[in-house]
Protein backbone atom coordinates (compact mmCIF):
# COMPACT_ATOMS: atom_id res chain seq x y z
CA UNK A 1 0.00 0.00 0.00
CA UNK A 2 1.39 3.45 -0.85
CA UNK A 3 1.59 6.00 2.28
CA UNK A 4 1.24 9.46 1.92
CA UNK A 5 3.99 12.02 0.99
CA UNK A 6 5.34 14.07 3.73
CA UNK A 7 3.42 17.67 3.44
CA UNK A 8 5.85 19.61 4.62
CA UNK A 9 6.39 21.06 8.51
CA UNK A 10 4.46 23.97 7.80
CA UNK A 11 0.84 23.94 9.34
CA UNK A 12 -1.27 24.57 6.32
CA UNK A 13 1.08 23.23 3.81
CA UNK A 14 -1.89 21.44 2.34
CA UNK A 15 -3.13 24.55 1.65
CA UNK A 16 -0.25 25.80 0.17
CA UNK A 17 0.25 22.62 -2.20
CA UNK A 18 -0.52 23.86 -5.96
CA UNK A 19 -3.20 21.73 -8.01
CA UNK A 20 -0.66 19.59 -9.92
CA UNK A 21 0.81 18.35 -6.73
CA UNK A 22 -2.19 18.21 -4.76
CA UNK A 23 -3.79 15.68 -7.90
CA UNK A 24 -0.40 13.86 -7.80
CA UNK A 25 -0.59 13.19 -4.10
CA UNK A 26 -3.90 12.10 -4.48
CA UNK A 27 -3.18 10.21 -7.76
CA UNK A 28 -0.78 8.57 -6.21
CA UNK A 29 -1.56 7.17 -2.72
CA UNK A 30 -4.92 5.07 -0.99
CA UNK A 31 -6.61 6.60 1.76
CA UNK A 32 -8.31 5.29 4.14
CA UNK A 33 -11.74 7.55 3.37
CA UNK A 34 -12.31 9.83 0.73
CA UNK A 35 -14.91 12.03 0.94
CA UNK A 36 -17.18 13.15 -1.69
CA UNK A 37 -18.23 16.67 -1.47
CA UNK A 38 -17.04 19.23 0.29
CA UNK A 39 -20.16 21.50 1.81
CA UNK A 40 -21.81 21.30 5.62
CA UNK A 41 -21.51 17.51 5.90
CA UNK A 42 -18.15 16.59 3.46
CA UNK A 43 -15.62 18.83 6.06
CA UNK A 44 -17.12 18.38 9.67
CA UNK A 45 -16.39 14.22 8.38
CA UNK A 46 -12.93 15.10 6.92
CA UNK A 47 -12.05 17.53 9.95
CA UNK A 48 -13.15 14.74 12.44
CA UNK A 49 -11.43 11.52 10.66
CA UNK A 50 -8.68 13.60 10.60
CA UNK A 51 -8.35 13.78 13.76
CA UNK A 52 -8.36 10.30 14.30
CA UNK A 53 -5.89 9.47 12.29
CA UNK A 54 -7.39 8.26 9.10
CA UNK A 55 -5.47 9.12 5.93
CA UNK A 56 -8.51 11.45 4.54
CA UNK A 57 -8.83 12.99 0.61
CA UNK A 58 -11.97 15.25 0.19
CA UNK A 59 -12.70 16.75 -3.47
CA UNK A 60 -15.76 18.89 -4.53
CA UNK A 61 -17.03 19.20 -8.24
CA UNK A 62 -17.33 23.06 -7.32
CA UNK A 63 -15.84 25.19 -4.57
CA UNK A 64 -16.07 23.97 -1.00
CA UNK A 65 -19.83 25.09 0.70
CA UNK A 66 -20.17 26.17 -3.17
CA UNK A 67 -24.11 25.45 -3.54
CA UNK A 68 -26.30 25.10 -0.17
CA UNK A 69 -23.63 25.04 2.05
CA UNK A 70 -23.05 29.02 1.79
CA UNK A 71 -26.96 29.43 0.90
CA UNK A 72 -28.22 29.44 4.09
CA UNK A 73 -30.04 31.68 6.62
CA UNK A 74 -26.57 32.33 8.29
CA UNK A 75 -28.20 30.74 11.74
CA UNK A 76 -26.90 29.13 14.76
CA UNK A 77 -29.75 27.86 16.43
CA UNK A 78 -32.06 25.99 18.74
CA UNK A 79 -34.80 26.21 16.53
CA UNK A 80 -37.35 27.87 18.50
CA UNK A 81 -40.38 26.60 16.14
CA UNK A 82 -39.28 22.86 17.10
CA UNK A 83 -40.76 23.56 20.45
CA UNK A 84 -44.41 23.79 19.07
CA UNK A 85 -43.54 20.33 17.42
CA UNK A 86 -42.89 19.07 21.22
CA UNK A 87 -39.19 18.60 20.58
CA UNK A 88 -37.72 20.05 23.36
CA UNK A 89 -34.88 17.16 23.27
CA UNK A 90 -33.91 18.70 20.18
CA UNK A 91 -33.85 22.25 20.85
CA UNK A 92 -31.43 21.33 24.09
CA UNK A 93 -29.46 19.46 21.61
CA UNK A 94 -29.12 22.12 19.47
CA UNK A 95 -28.64 25.10 22.03
CA UNK A 96 -25.99 22.76 23.47
CA UNK A 97 -23.95 23.08 20.06
CA UNK A 98 -24.76 26.15 19.58
CA UNK A 99 -23.52 27.32 22.84
CA UNK A 100 -19.80 25.14 22.13
CA UNK A 101 -19.73 26.77 18.56
CA UNK A 102 -20.20 30.04 19.66
CA UNK A 103 -17.85 29.91 22.90
CA UNK A 104 -15.31 27.21 22.43
CA UNK A 105 -14.85 26.64 18.82
CA UNK A 106 -15.61 29.31 16.83
CA UNK A 107 -16.30 32.35 18.90
CA UNK A 108 -14.14 34.58 16.06
CA UNK A 109 -17.00 33.35 13.24
CA UNK A 110 -20.25 32.94 15.70
CA UNK A 111 -22.05 36.15 17.20
CA UNK A 112 -24.96 36.53 19.54
CA UNK A 113 -28.14 37.93 17.86
CA UNK A 114 -31.36 39.27 19.87
CA UNK A 115 -34.36 38.07 17.89
CA UNK A 116 -37.97 40.07 17.70
CA UNK A 117 -41.15 37.85 17.40
CA UNK A 118 -43.99 40.60 16.77
CA UNK A 119 -46.97 39.61 17.65
CA UNK A 120 -49.74 41.54 15.60
CA UNK A 121 -53.75 41.88 15.95
CA UNK A 122 -55.37 38.99 14.47
CA UNK A 123 -51.55 37.08 14.19
CA UNK A 124 -51.58 33.18 14.24
CA UNK A 125 -50.19 33.45 17.63
CA UNK A 126 -50.87 35.17 20.69
CA UNK A 127 -48.41 36.96 23.35
CA UNK A 128 -49.16 34.67 25.93
CA UNK A 129 -48.53 31.97 24.35
CA UNK A 130 -45.26 33.16 22.42
CA UNK A 131 -43.80 34.67 25.59
CA UNK A 132 -44.13 31.22 27.31
CA UNK A 133 -42.31 30.02 24.06
CA UNK A 134 -39.17 32.29 24.03
CA UNK A 135 -38.67 31.74 28.09
CA UNK A 136 -38.78 28.21 27.55
CA UNK A 137 -36.94 27.99 24.79
CA UNK A 138 -34.50 30.84 26.63
CA UNK A 139 -34.54 28.25 29.45
CA UNK A 140 -33.39 25.34 27.37
CA UNK A 141 -30.12 27.58 26.80
CA UNK A 142 -29.21 27.38 30.65
CA UNK A 143 -30.57 31.70 30.05
CA UNK A 144 -27.19 31.66 28.37
CA UNK A 145 -28.69 34.40 26.22
CA UNK A 146 -30.61 36.18 28.70
CA UNK A 147 -34.25 35.49 29.61
CA UNK A 148 -37.17 34.93 26.70
CA UNK A 149 -39.63 38.49 27.50
CA UNK A 150 -42.13 40.37 25.99
CA UNK A 151 -41.62 44.34 25.58
CA UNK A 152 -43.44 47.09 24.55
CA UNK A 153 -43.90 47.98 20.25
CA UNK A 154 -42.10 51.43 21.27
CA UNK A 155 -38.90 49.81 22.56
CA UNK A 156 -38.63 47.17 19.82
CA UNK A 157 -39.53 49.97 17.27
CA UNK A 158 -36.91 52.16 18.77
CA UNK A 159 -34.18 49.87 18.02
CA UNK A 160 -35.93 48.67 14.61
CA UNK A 161 -36.93 52.03 12.88
CA UNK A 162 -38.05 50.08 9.92
CA UNK A 163 -40.65 47.89 12.42
CA UNK A 164 -44.48 48.22 11.20
CA UNK A 165 -46.00 48.99 14.42
CA UNK A 166 -50.04 49.32 13.33
CA UNK A 167 -52.02 46.63 15.38
CA UNK A 168 -48.44 45.49 16.89
CA UNK A 169 -49.75 44.13 20.20
CA UNK A 170 -46.79 43.53 21.84
CA UNK A 171 -42.87 41.82 20.48
CA UNK A 172 -41.49 38.52 21.79
CA UNK A 173 -37.39 38.63 22.76
CA UNK A 174 -34.83 35.81 22.36
CA UNK A 175 -31.63 35.13 21.97
CA UNK A 176 -30.02 32.96 19.11
CA UNK A 177 -26.31 33.06 16.83
CA UNK A 178 -25.47 34.03 13.10
CA UNK A 179 -22.39 33.51 11.15
CA UNK A 180 -21.21 33.96 7.55
CA UNK A 181 -20.86 30.43 6.46
CA UNK A 182 -18.72 30.46 3.58
CA UNK A 183 -16.04 31.43 5.98
CA UNK A 184 -16.83 28.35 8.38
CA UNK A 185 -16.65 26.22 5.60
CA UNK A 186 -13.81 27.36 4.42
CA UNK A 187 -11.93 27.42 8.29
CA UNK A 188 -13.45 23.92 8.83
CA UNK A 189 -11.38 22.74 5.29
CA UNK A 190 -8.38 24.36 7.01
CA UNK A 191 -8.70 22.51 9.99
CA UNK A 192 -9.10 19.54 8.39
CA UNK A 193 -5.57 19.79 6.35
CA UNK A 194 -4.16 20.79 9.51
CA UNK A 195 -5.10 17.68 11.21
CA UNK A 196 -3.56 16.02 7.81
CA UNK A 197 -6.34 15.64 5.68
CA UNK A 198 -5.94 16.28 1.36
CA UNK A 199 -8.43 18.16 0.01
CA UNK A 200 -8.94 19.78 -3.88
CA UNK A 201 -12.04 21.54 -5.01
CA UNK A 202 -13.11 21.68 -8.73
CA UNK A 203 -12.92 18.53 -9.11
CA UNK A 204 -15.23 16.21 -10.00
CA UNK A 205 -15.89 12.26 -9.71
CA UNK A 206 -16.38 11.40 -13.28
CA UNK A 207 -16.86 7.36 -12.17
CA UNK A 208 -16.34 5.26 -9.47
CA UNK A 209 -13.61 2.87 -9.19
CA UNK A 210 -14.37 -0.55 -8.22
CA UNK A 211 -12.34 -4.14 -6.58
CA UNK A 212 -14.32 -7.04 -6.77
CA UNK A 213 -17.45 -5.42 -6.90
CA UNK A 214 -16.96 -3.14 -4.13
CA UNK A 215 -16.43 0.66 -4.22
CA UNK A 216 -12.44 1.76 -4.27
CA UNK A 217 -12.19 4.67 -4.89
CA UNK A 218 -12.99 7.53 -8.14
CA UNK A 219 -12.10 8.72 -11.42
CA UNK A 220 -12.02 12.42 -11.57
CA UNK A 221 -11.85 15.41 -13.84
CA UNK A 222 -10.24 18.72 -13.32
CA UNK A 223 -12.64 21.21 -14.20
CA UNK A 224 -10.31 24.31 -14.02
CA UNK A 225 -8.19 22.53 -16.81
CA UNK A 226 -9.44 19.33 -17.78
CA UNK A 227 -6.82 16.93 -15.91
CA UNK A 228 -8.17 13.61 -15.51
CA UNK A 229 -6.75 11.44 -12.13
CA UNK A 230 -8.24 9.13 -9.64
CA UNK A 231 -8.38 8.25 -6.32
CA UNK A 232 -7.90 4.99 -4.12
CA UNK A 233 -9.20 4.61 -0.98
CA UNK A 234 -10.53 2.02 1.40
CA UNK A 235 -14.14 3.55 1.93
CA UNK A 236 -15.75 6.30 -0.20
CA UNK A 237 -18.34 8.56 1.28
CA UNK A 238 -21.07 10.34 -0.33
CA UNK A 239 -21.19 13.72 0.85
CA UNK A 240 -22.61 15.40 -2.28
CA UNK A 241 -26.03 16.63 -0.80
CA UNK A 242 -28.46 17.37 -3.79
CA UNK A 243 -26.56 15.33 -5.95
CA UNK A 244 -26.43 12.35 -3.46
CA UNK A 245 -28.45 9.82 -5.76
CA UNK A 246 -26.43 10.68 -8.76
CA UNK A 247 -23.45 9.36 -7.15
CA UNK A 248 -25.18 6.21 -6.22
CA UNK A 249 -26.62 5.40 -9.45
CA UNK A 250 -22.91 5.63 -10.24
CA UNK A 251 -22.58 2.60 -7.54
CA UNK A 252 -25.69 0.98 -8.99
CA UNK A 253 -27.26 2.53 -12.07
CA UNK A 254 -30.89 1.04 -10.33
CA UNK A 255 -30.31 2.57 -6.89
CA UNK A 256 -33.94 3.81 -5.62
CA UNK A 257 -34.68 7.74 -5.18
CA UNK A 258 -33.28 8.31 -1.51
CA UNK A 259 -33.82 12.17 -0.95
CA UNK A 260 -36.64 14.84 -1.97
CA UNK A 261 -35.40 18.66 -2.27
CA UNK A 262 -36.89 21.76 -0.99
CA UNK A 263 -35.92 25.36 -2.26
CA UNK A 264 -34.77 27.54 0.21
CA UNK A 265 -34.21 31.45 -1.04
CA UNK A 266 -33.12 34.87 0.19
CA UNK A 267 -32.90 38.26 -0.63
CA UNK A 268 -30.61 40.91 0.43
CA UNK A 269 -31.21 44.32 0.46
CA UNK A 270 -28.99 47.45 1.57
CA UNK A 271 -29.84 49.07 5.06
CA UNK A 272 -31.98 52.34 5.14
CA UNK A 273 -32.28 52.26 9.16
CA UNK A 274 -29.95 50.53 11.88
CA UNK A 275 -31.37 47.10 12.62
CA UNK A 276 -30.26 45.81 16.66
CA UNK A 277 -32.34 43.13 16.53
CA UNK A 278 -33.61 40.27 14.08
CA UNK A 279 -37.28 39.79 12.90
CA UNK A 280 -38.92 36.48 13.23
CA UNK A 281 -42.13 36.97 11.92
CA UNK A 282 -44.60 34.59 11.63
CA UNK A 283 -46.41 33.80 8.52
CA UNK A 284 -48.94 31.28 9.68
CA UNK A 285 -49.53 28.77 12.54
CA UNK A 286 -45.90 26.62 11.21
CA UNK A 287 -43.73 29.14 9.23
CA UNK A 288 -41.80 32.05 10.19
CA UNK A 289 -40.09 34.61 8.19
CA UNK A 290 -36.57 36.07 8.53
CA UNK A 291 -35.53 39.34 8.65
CA UNK A 292 -31.93 39.59 9.83
CA UNK A 293 -29.09 41.87 10.00
CA UNK A 294 -25.99 40.72 8.30
CA UNK A 295 -22.95 42.13 6.43
CA UNK A 296 -23.94 45.30 7.14
CA UNK A 297 -27.30 44.44 4.92
CA UNK A 298 -30.78 43.46 5.84
CA UNK A 299 -31.27 39.39 4.19
CA UNK A 300 -34.86 38.42 4.33
CA UNK A 301 -36.39 35.08 3.49
CA UNK A 302 -36.64 32.15 3.26
CA UNK A 303 -39.20 30.17 1.51
CA UNK A 304 -39.84 26.40 1.64
CA UNK A 305 -41.20 24.39 -1.33
CA UNK A 306 -40.50 21.44 -3.56
CA UNK A 307 -37.67 21.37 -6.32
CA UNK A 308 -37.60 18.50 -8.88
CA UNK A 309 -35.06 20.05 -11.17
CA UNK A 310 -31.13 20.24 -11.90
CA UNK A 311 -29.85 20.84 -8.69
CA UNK A 312 -26.69 23.23 -10.25
CA UNK A 313 -29.38 25.65 -12.19
CA UNK A 314 -31.20 26.86 -8.97
CA UNK A 315 -31.99 30.49 -8.40
CA UNK A 316 -34.09 32.72 -6.31
CA UNK A 317 -36.58 33.75 -9.37
CA UNK A 318 -38.54 36.65 -9.77
CA UNK A 319 -41.62 34.84 -7.99
CA UNK A 320 -39.27 34.09 -5.06
CA UNK A 321 -38.41 37.64 -4.57
CA UNK A 322 -41.75 38.12 -4.93
CA UNK A 323 -43.30 35.85 -1.94
CA UNK A 324 -39.86 36.97 0.03
CA UNK A 325 -40.75 40.50 0.31
CA UNK A 326 -44.77 40.11 0.58
CA UNK A 327 -44.15 37.65 3.40
CA UNK A 328 -41.78 40.61 4.77
CA UNK A 329 -44.23 43.10 4.61
CA UNK A 330 -46.07 41.37 7.16
CA UNK A 331 -43.62 43.24 10.32
CA UNK A 332 -41.65 45.48 8.00
CA UNK A 333 -42.27 48.87 6.29
CA UNK A 334 -42.47 49.23 2.60
CA UNK A 335 -39.87 52.09 2.27
CA UNK A 336 -37.38 49.50 3.50
CA UNK A 337 -38.38 46.97 0.76
CA UNK A 338 -37.87 48.12 -2.45
CA UNK A 339 -36.65 46.51 -4.99
CA UNK A 340 -33.87 49.04 -5.88
CA UNK A 341 -32.35 48.47 -2.65
CA UNK A 342 -32.07 44.28 -3.74
CA UNK A 343 -27.88 43.73 -3.91
CA UNK A 344 -28.35 39.54 -3.73
CA UNK A 345 -30.71 36.96 -4.35
CA UNK A 346 -29.91 33.26 -3.70
CA UNK A 347 -31.55 30.01 -3.25
CA UNK A 348 -29.93 26.52 -1.92
CA UNK A 349 -31.49 22.90 -1.60
CA UNK A 350 -32.36 21.65 1.78
CA UNK A 351 -31.55 17.50 1.42
CA UNK A 352 -35.17 15.97 2.64
CA UNK A 353 -35.21 12.12 3.83
CA UNK A 354 -37.70 10.77 1.29
CA UNK A 355 -41.79 9.75 1.82
CA UNK A 356 -45.07 11.25 2.13
CA UNK A 357 -46.10 14.81 2.55
CA UNK A 358 -44.96 18.06 1.72
CA UNK A 359 -41.53 19.22 2.46
CA UNK A 360 -42.48 21.58 4.55
CA UNK A 361 -43.79 18.97 6.86
CA UNK A 362 -40.49 16.82 6.21
CA UNK A 363 -38.27 15.59 8.89
CA UNK A 364 -34.75 17.50 9.06
CA UNK A 365 -32.59 14.58 9.77
CA UNK A 366 -29.41 13.15 8.55
CA UNK A 367 -29.71 10.19 6.92
CA UNK A 368 -26.75 7.28 6.71
CA UNK A 369 -26.81 4.78 4.51
CA UNK A 370 -25.10 2.02 2.63
CA UNK A 371 -24.77 1.10 -1.08
CA UNK A 372 -24.16 -2.72 -2.63
CA UNK A 373 -21.21 -1.87 -3.41
CA UNK A 374 -20.60 -0.59 0.21
CA UNK A 375 -20.19 3.25 -0.29
CA UNK A 376 -21.74 4.72 2.22
CA UNK A 377 -24.35 8.09 1.47
CA UNK A 378 -24.99 11.05 4.13
CA UNK A 379 -27.63 13.72 3.50
CA UNK A 380 -29.42 16.47 5.17
CA UNK A 381 -27.41 18.61 8.26
CA UNK A 382 -27.25 22.07 9.06
CA UNK A 383 -24.68 24.27 10.28
CA UNK A 384 -25.62 24.52 13.71
CA UNK A 385 -25.13 20.45 14.57
CA UNK A 386 -22.17 19.94 11.82
CA UNK A 387 -19.70 18.89 14.51
CA UNK A 388 -22.32 16.55 15.95
CA UNK A 389 -23.19 14.81 12.34
CA UNK A 390 -19.17 14.55 12.06
CA UNK A 391 -18.62 12.66 14.88
CA UNK A 392 -21.93 10.42 14.46
CA UNK A 393 -20.51 9.74 10.80
CA UNK A 394 -17.31 8.82 12.02
CA UNK A 395 -19.37 6.53 15.05
CA UNK A 396 -20.86 4.70 12.18
CA UNK A 397 -17.16 4.25 10.10
CA UNK A 398 -15.71 2.43 12.92
CA UNK A 399 -19.21 0.31 13.41
CA UNK A 400 -18.82 -1.12 9.83
CA UNK A 401 -19.03 -5.00 9.01
CA UNK A 402 -15.66 -6.08 8.73
CA UNK A 403 -14.41 -3.34 11.10
CA UNK A 404 -12.23 -1.93 7.97
CA UNK A 405 -10.91 1.52 9.92
CA UNK A 406 -11.77 0.81 13.28
CA UNK A 407 -8.59 -0.72 14.03
CA UNK A 408 -7.12 2.84 11.84
CA UNK A 409 -8.50 5.21 13.96
CA UNK A 410 -8.94 6.55 17.73
CA UNK A 411 -12.44 5.93 19.44
CA UNK A 412 -14.75 9.04 18.58
CA UNK A 413 -14.90 9.65 22.11
CA UNK A 414 -11.05 9.85 22.70
CA UNK A 415 -11.11 13.08 20.48
CA UNK A 416 -11.06 16.48 21.72
CA UNK A 417 -14.91 17.72 22.34
CA UNK A 418 -14.32 21.20 21.66
CA UNK A 419 -11.50 21.49 19.39
CA UNK A 420 -11.37 25.32 17.94
CA UNK A 421 -11.10 26.08 14.39
CA UNK A 422 -8.09 27.89 13.19
CA UNK A 423 -8.29 31.37 14.12
CA UNK A 424 -9.63 31.36 17.28
CA UNK A 425 -9.50 34.46 19.56
CA UNK A 426 -11.78 37.13 21.06
CA UNK A 427 -12.55 39.48 17.74
CA UNK A 428 -12.92 42.71 19.70
CA UNK A 429 -9.47 41.69 20.68
CA UNK A 430 -7.71 41.14 17.74
CA UNK A 431 -9.90 44.15 16.07
CA UNK A 432 -8.65 46.32 18.69
CA UNK A 433 -4.76 44.83 17.60
CA UNK A 434 -5.08 45.81 14.34
CA UNK A 435 -6.32 49.11 14.70
CA UNK A 436 -3.01 49.94 17.33
CA UNK A 437 -0.40 47.65 16.41
CA UNK A 438 0.57 49.87 12.73
CA UNK A 439 2.47 53.22 12.18
CA UNK A 440 -0.24 55.61 12.26
CA UNK A 441 -0.23 56.80 8.62
CA UNK A 442 -0.33 52.63 7.93
CA UNK A 443 -3.43 51.80 10.33
CA UNK A 444 -6.44 49.97 9.36
CA UNK A 445 -9.72 52.06 9.47
CA UNK A 446 -12.41 50.48 11.88
CA UNK A 447 -14.59 49.22 9.47
CA UNK A 448 -12.00 47.02 8.02
CA UNK A 449 -10.19 46.00 11.31
CA UNK A 450 -13.79 44.47 12.86
CA UNK A 451 -14.84 42.99 9.38
CA UNK A 452 -11.50 41.09 9.23
CA UNK A 453 -11.59 40.09 12.96
CA UNK A 454 -14.87 38.51 12.75
CA UNK A 455 -13.60 36.56 9.68
CA UNK A 456 -10.33 35.65 10.14
CA UNK A 457 -9.50 35.50 13.75
CA UNK A 458 -6.35 35.54 15.12
CA UNK A 459 -5.38 34.72 11.26
CA UNK A 460 -6.45 38.74 10.74
CA UNK A 461 -2.59 39.10 11.52
CA UNK A 462 -1.45 37.03 8.22
CA UNK A 463 -3.43 39.45 6.21
CA UNK A 464 -1.71 42.76 7.98
CA UNK A 465 1.61 41.13 7.62
CA UNK A 466 0.34 40.75 3.71
CA UNK A 467 -0.46 44.65 3.69
CA UNK A 468 3.50 45.58 5.64
CA UNK A 469 5.32 43.81 2.97
CA UNK A 470 3.09 45.34 0.53
CA UNK A 471 1.39 48.55 1.58
CA UNK A 472 -0.97 48.35 -1.80
CA UNK A 473 -2.68 45.41 -0.29
CA UNK A 474 -4.36 47.59 2.27
CA UNK A 475 -6.38 49.61 -0.28
CA UNK A 476 -9.90 48.81 -0.60
CA UNK A 477 -11.08 46.05 -3.37
CA UNK A 478 -14.29 48.16 -3.69
CA UNK A 479 -14.53 51.94 -2.03
CA UNK A 480 -18.00 50.80 -0.44
CA UNK A 481 -17.03 47.80 1.17
CA UNK A 482 -14.65 46.80 4.04
CA UNK A 483 -12.72 44.46 2.00
CA UNK A 484 -9.40 44.74 1.05
CA UNK A 485 -7.01 43.44 -1.72
CA UNK A 486 -4.61 41.22 0.85
CA UNK A 487 -7.82 39.30 1.14
CA UNK A 488 -7.97 37.96 -1.89
CA UNK A 489 -4.32 37.25 -2.28
CA UNK A 490 -4.85 35.60 1.24
CA UNK A 491 -7.62 33.32 -0.74
CA UNK A 492 -5.72 32.76 -3.45
CA UNK A 493 -2.45 31.28 -1.87
CA UNK A 494 -4.20 30.16 1.96
CA UNK A 495 -8.10 29.25 0.66
CA UNK A 496 -8.36 27.29 -2.26
CA UNK A 497 -9.87 30.25 -4.02
CA UNK A 498 -9.65 30.03 -8.04
CA UNK A 499 -12.28 31.96 -9.41
CA UNK A 500 -13.16 35.21 -9.19
CA UNK A 501 -16.94 33.49 -7.29
CA UNK A 502 -14.76 31.67 -5.32
CA UNK A 503 -13.13 35.17 -4.24
CA UNK A 504 -16.18 37.48 -4.53
CA UNK A 505 -19.08 35.25 -3.25
CA UNK A 506 -17.41 32.97 -0.55
CA UNK A 507 -14.01 34.28 0.80
CA UNK A 508 -15.34 37.73 1.15
CA UNK A 509 -18.53 39.39 0.75
CA UNK A 510 -18.28 41.89 -2.26
CA UNK A 511 -21.25 39.55 -4.13
CA UNK A 512 -24.05 39.99 -1.14
CA UNK A 513 -22.91 43.74 -0.89
CA UNK A 514 -23.63 44.37 -4.75
CA UNK A 515 -20.22 45.39 -5.11
CA UNK A 516 -18.76 42.95 -7.43
CA UNK A 517 -18.98 45.35 -10.70
CA UNK A 518 -16.98 44.19 -13.57
CA UNK A 519 -13.70 46.34 -12.99
CA UNK A 520 -13.62 44.35 -9.28
CA UNK A 521 -14.41 41.11 -11.18
CA UNK A 522 -11.80 41.72 -13.88
CA UNK A 523 -8.63 42.67 -11.39
CA UNK A 524 -9.75 39.84 -8.93
CA UNK A 525 -9.33 37.65 -11.86
CA UNK A 526 -6.31 39.44 -12.83
CA UNK A 527 -5.18 38.62 -9.18
CA UNK A 528 -5.71 35.47 -8.88
CA UNK A 529 -3.68 34.45 -12.75
CA UNK A 530 -3.79 31.52 -14.18
CA UNK A 531 -5.78 30.03 -11.45
CA UNK A 532 -8.76 32.32 -12.30
CA UNK A 533 -11.71 30.34 -14.64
Amino acid sequence: MNTLPALGAHPTAGADLGRAETREVLDGATFDLLVVGGGILGTSVAWHAAQSGLRVAMVDAGDFAGATSSASSKLVHGGLRYLQTGAVKLVAENHHERRVLARDVAPHLVNPLTFYLPVYKGGPHGAAKLGAGVFAYSALSAFGDGVGRVISPAKAAADNPGLRTENLKAVAVYGDHQMNDARMAVMTVRAAVEAGAVVLNHAEVTGLRFTRGRVSGAELKDRLDGTEFGVDARLVLNATGPWVDHLRRMEHAGAAPSIRLSKGAHVVLRRKAPWRAAMATPVDKYRITFALPWEDQLMLGTTDEAYEGDPGEVRATDADIDQILDEAAFSIRDEHLSRDLITYAFAGLRVLPGGPGGVESAKRETVVSEGRGGMLSVAGGKWTTYRHIGRTVLKRLATLPGAPLSDDMQPVSLLPRRLPLPGVANPSAVAHRLLVDREPGARFDPRTARHLATHYGSLSFEIARLVAEDPSLGERVHPDGPEIWAQVVYARDHEWAYTADDVLRRRTTLTVRGLDTPEVRAKVTEVLGDRAS
